[in-house]
């Protein structure tokens, strides 16, 4: 669990960087008074009412397997004094394999103010408070602060808020007697003192006392006479506990508020309650269990593989090919490359995986390819892309991509890393068939399952040089070095220059028209500085000429800035931005609509909005079928965009969807034909 804790902290410290200012907030938080005036020397009762919206959820005092504490800072006149939160009894829920302790619906936090009996009477005083907490749904964790005042009257006591009374009947009411607990290896065993003739509903006990009990564990509960058994599986602290506290809840949302100390405890009664731990997760047919995360590791791999084909990877694996047969017989060489090759591969994708995943822990609602959102990005991938380019023309020779005779040297292996790292990164525009739901199903997998994924996604990008590096009866099939070969490394430069001059117009999409030019001079400077260091690599005089490349690189990151959305231009299918209450009109007018979300910098997306998507036959049958057109752009990040994708299974761009009158979504495929959306509203 402190693994777990580990990964809220670093989600808080990274909220302040990652949560734009003034974003919404997912709770709305009063501060209440149960009454408005209070003699000094007594007390007053105080109340956070929390209204979380709706599909969100505030954490108990111990939020389970994973959540956040409430933390309340007070701001009291000298002498007040405040006590405990009280709790509501939580219910249970299971997200992704984790028990947590949450509560659904509105509730109240209560604490009791004590006025000393030196205040000054007959004056208003003003009652401060900063509360922290977490708010979250199956996908996403916000937190968020609320503060909040309201004054009081030293006088006295007038008219009592009703509401308390509902407030206090939500609370667990005291045992009012002594409960025994008994740890025996793993187990845990607690005699709670309780009528054998006294109902009771869907008992559970929420332990208090962190790492008392496995909150995941299955919960076992029997009647002992006039005894209440629970039996589970002990927490990390379980074999030293000196106390165990918690809330014992007995149906109808009322609850047992005990604290256990070490005793006898009766044998096991009669079973009247077991509580499964393995309760199925909240994200969807793809968020648990063990054959769900093979199909989702599968996916990645299958789409990690077809990868391979893109314009800006093809070249890079072409070439690392290229330098296997340049090896010959060397098979340790061989070996040693690819596994370099898919090491770097693969440490790339868990990165970025393990990026998008605190991320989105931080409250940010990002997906796969999110750093693409960012135009300092897009220039720098362009300008690396410009330089591999230019190494494939012969500008000058870049060891990492050519490999050369030097396989068989250690340098061979640290160069083959690098070119892996490479290839993953300049993939990430991709997703492909088979990959983004694979990757969709990453972020509602636990994070262990997610990393294995994108390890998965690494590996199938991998695979074919691994295969090449590990069958010697591959390497024989390529072709034998010779001249052709430096031919065949110029021709591949056209795919990449192509991969640039993209990479150029996703900058002046992203950031305009000055963007654009401080791309361009940049790569124009990048240029200069290659062709200088390719004319003093043989005398290895290259400080100058890398100093020139350092700045072509670094100079124009500061003012590279995100532009004001321009006016889409005109397109056959005469689209509207997206928006969901502009969706819900359409499908109350009974219209059908064909949803497009895509991006700028998605490979995938722009082949399909070319070849199928903006065609004239498209167009025209969608204008005879009355088929209206929602475009999502995710160019530059939308966080509402973000939450739709994700309840569609996705994590990335493209997506597909279709809306018959009457009918819920029909998910397309991730390629698409003239002839499958011309058949749609048949």
């Amino acid at each position: 669990m402190n693994r777990l804790r580990a990964i809220f902290l670093f989600a808080l410290i990274l909220l302040g960087l990652a949560v734009p200012a003034g974003a919404q907030t997912r709770m709305n938080v009063m501060l209440a008074a149960e009454t408005q005036s209070v003699r000094p020397g007594e007390s007053v009762t105080i109340a956070f009412v929390m209204r979380p919206a709706a599909g969100w959820h505030g954490y108990w005092r111990n939020p389970g397997d994973a959540g956040a504490e409430p933390i309340v800072q007070w701001g009291l006149p000298p002498g007040w004094q405040a006590g405990p939160l009280q709790y509501p009894v939580p219910a249970r829920k299971t997200l992704l394999g984790l028990m947590n302790y949450v509560f659904e619906g509105d509730y109240a936090l209560l604490a009791t103010l004590r006025v000393p009996e030196t205040a000054e009477p007959g004056v208003t005083v003003p009652v401060d408070a900063r509360l922290d907490y977490l708010v979250c749904t199956a996908e996403l964790c916000v937190p968020e602060t609320a503060n909040v005042s309201i004054e009081l009257h030293t006088m006295q006591p007038g008219a009592r808020d009703a509401a308390f009374e509902g407030f206090r009947r939500a609370l667990p009411r005291p045992l009012g007697q002594p409960a025994r607990f008994a740890v025996s290896g793993d187990r845990v065993r607690i005699a709670v003192p309780y009528p054998a003739a006294a109902p009771i509903a869907d008992p559970y006990f929420f332990p208090a006392t962190v790492e008392a009990l496995n909150h995941a564990a299955a919960q076992t509960v029997s009647r002992a006479g006039d005894y209440l058994i629970v039996e589970t599986a002990g927490g990390r602290a379980a074999a030293s506990l000196e106390a165990l506290e918690g809330v014992l809840a007995i149906g109808d949302g009322a609850g047992l508020e005990l604290t256990a100390m070490p005793g006898e405890v009766p044998a096991r009664g009669n079973v009247i309650a077991t509580t499964s731990g393995d309760s199925a997760p909240a994200g969807g047919d793809m968020a648990g269990g063990g054959a769900s995360i093979l199909l989702a590791l599968l996916g990645a791999l299958a789409g990690g593989l077809i990868l391979n084909v893109m314009p800006c990877v093809f070249p890079i694996l072409s070439l690392k090919a290229l330098s296997l047969a340049r090896a010959g017989a060397d098979e340790g060489a061989a070996r040693s490359e690819a596994l370099a090759y898919a090491a770097g591969v693969i440490a790339v994708c868990l990165a970025l995986g393990a990026a998008l995943l605190a991320l989105r822990a931080a409250g940010v609602a990002a997906g796969w390819a999110f750093q693409l959102q960012e135009p300092r990005v897009i220039l720098f991938l362009m300008l690396l892309v410009t330089a591999i380019a230019l190494n494939l023309a012969g500008l000058f020779h870049l060891p990492a991509l050519a490999g050369g005779d030097k396989l068989a040297q250690s340098g061979g292996a640290r160069g083959a890393f690098f070119t892996g790292a490479l290839a993953a990164f300049v993939a990430t525009p991709c997703v492909g068939p088979f990959l983004g739901l694979a990757l969709g199903a990453a972020l509602v997998l636990p994070a262990w399952a997610a990393l294995a994924v994108f390890a998965g996604l690494g590996l199938g990008l991998a695979l074919p040089f691994l295969l090449l590096g590990f069958v010697p009866a591959l390497r024989r099939r390529l072709p034998k070095p010779g001249a052709w070969m430096a031919r065949f490394q110029r021709i591949l430069s056209i795919p990449m220059f192509a991969t640039a001059l993209g990479l150029f117009w996703v900058l002046g999409r992203q950031a305009g028209v000055d963007g654009m030019t401080l791309g361009l001079g940049a790569a124009i400077l990048l240029g200069l500085g290659l062709w200088w260091l390719g004319r003093r690599q043989e005398s290895g005089r290259i400080w100058l000429a890398l100093a020139l490349v350092a700045a072509a690189v670094l100079a124009p990151m500061p003012f590279i800035r995100t532009a004001e959305v321009a006016p889409a231009g005109p397109d056959a299918l005469a689209s509207e931005p997206f928006s969901e209450a502009r969706l819900a009109e359409l499908r109350a007018a009974g219209t059908p609509v064909f949803v497009n979300f895509t991006a700028d910098w998605c490979l995938t997306c722009k082949v399909n909005e070319r070849a199928a998507l903006h065609q004239d036959e498209t167009a025209a049958a969608f204008r005879a079928k009355g088929i209206a057109v929602l475009t999502g752009d995710w160019t530059r990040g939308d966080a509402d965009i973000t939450r739709f994708l994700e309840r569609h299974g996705r994590s990335g761009v493209p997506l597909y969807l279709y809306y018959a009158p009457g009918r819920e979504a029909e998910i397309l495929p991730q390629i698409l034909t003239v002839g499958r959306l011309t058949a749609l509203g048949s």
